[in-house]
């Protein structure tokens, strides 16, 4: 049975409240339906709809042509990982944005909403790059940027596995390295200790999933919880100068809005082109799990 929607505004941008309008379930809903609202609002916020793992998983499924994976965190269903990166502040960011399986959509379950505090913060990067000054967003077009790290053997063979479908233990890091040149912008050096140190050039701000109109979506800002600090630069191998990500911080902090938590929602967001990251948490008994996926481009 196809779920039946109704809209409301959320938040100060072009977010939205999406409830039932009727009976009907989260895995009723109609994919062309949810994503052409995606496509206008940037972040879908889904309550009303009593979501189980059960429900959301059939959700991510039913919307996405396939899915993708954190390599340092545990599945709880064929999509659903939870979130897990300790209890500070989570900085701005986009999914898997400093390596090149940034997937089109970012999707999050609430099983259990914390008491006080602990929101999910959102940013559109269509709104951030209009309010940077013109200097800036010119320095972002002049140059692409790159994102460097060391990455764990463990980590990089959960990864590999999925991605090549093979069992991990049985992939060598000449064959991860060769699906590296298949990536554009991507290299993988592998290390003494079985790990591997990789780079990643990516523009910081350009077209998303579903348009030309230009977004600053990226991690430059974001959290490095599992895994090594990554190292930031402009392409030509110079720093981003402090005075340009302090207009960054300036702007994307003006612009940030709060998803405040109840049991059983279930929020979507445009992975390339909103940004997110998280308050403090405050509740450490709030359980919330992600899905990363991906979808076919709209047609022309």
């Amino acid at each position: 049975m196809t779920t039946v929607l109704k809209t409301a505004p959320y938040g100060t941008g072009s977010g939205l409240l999406v409830e039932p309008a009727g009976a009907g379930g989260p895995a009723g809903i109609e994919p062309k339906e949810l994503l052409d609202l995606l496509a206008e609002a940037g972040f879908l916020l889904l309550r009303g709809f009593d979501a189980t793992m059960a429900s959301f998983t059939a959700l991510v499924q039913n919307t996405s042509t396939s899915t993708t994976l954190d390599p340092a965190r545990d599945f709880y269903s064929e999509v659903a990982q939870k979130v897990d990166a300790g209890l500070a502040e989570v900085g701005l960011h986009t999914e898997n944005g400093n390596s090149p399986f940034r997937s089109h959509l970012t999707w999050f379950f609430c099983e259990r909403a914390a008491s006080s505090g602990s929101q999910t913060t959102v940013c559109d990067g269509y709104r951030v790059w209009e309010e940077l000054s013109e200097p800036t967003r010119k320095a972002f077009l002049q140059q692409d940027i790159v994102y460097s790290r060391y990455v764990a053997e463990p980590q990089w063979r959960a990864m590999a596995h999925h991605l090549l479908g093979k069992p991990a233990e049985e992939i060598a890091v000449e064959e991860l390295a060769q699906l590296a040149e298949s990536m554009p912008g991507t290299e993988v050096m592998p290390e003494a200790d079985g790990g591997v140190r990789y780079s990643f050039r990516t523009a910081a701000a350009g077209p998303t999933l579903f348009g030309e109109r230009i977004s600053f979506a990226n991690s430059i800002l974001g959290p490095s919880f599992n895994y090594e600090k990554p190292r930031i630069t402009f392409a030509d191998g110079s720093a981003l100068p402090e005075e340009l990500l302090a207009e960054v911080s300036r702007t994307t902090e003006a612009l940030t809005e709060d998803i405040d938590w109840a049991d059983a929602d279930v929020a979507l967001i445009d992975n390339t082109r909103v940004m997110h990251g998280r308050r403090a948490i405050t509740d450490p008994r709030r359980t919330i799990y992600n899905a990363l996926s991906y979808v076919a481009p709209p047609a022309a």
